[in-house]
């Protein structure tokens, strides 16, 4: 069975491609993304396999 690691990263407006280009260099993969607890940034959440 694949077991599964998660992450929630603050994305920034002006820099939203380069964090999640980054992230997914390192093995991450985008699952959604939502709006931030006050409504203001949004958060990405990330999951990739387990080592």
């Amino acid at each position: 069975m694949t077991k599964w690691e998660y992450a929630t990263l603050p994305l920034l407006i002006h820099a939203t491609k380069q964090i999640l280009d980054q992230w997914g260099d390192d093995g991450w993969e985008l699952v959604t993304v939502v709006p931030g607890p006050n409504g203001s940034s949004p958060v990405a959440y990330m999951k990739r396999e387990k080592a």
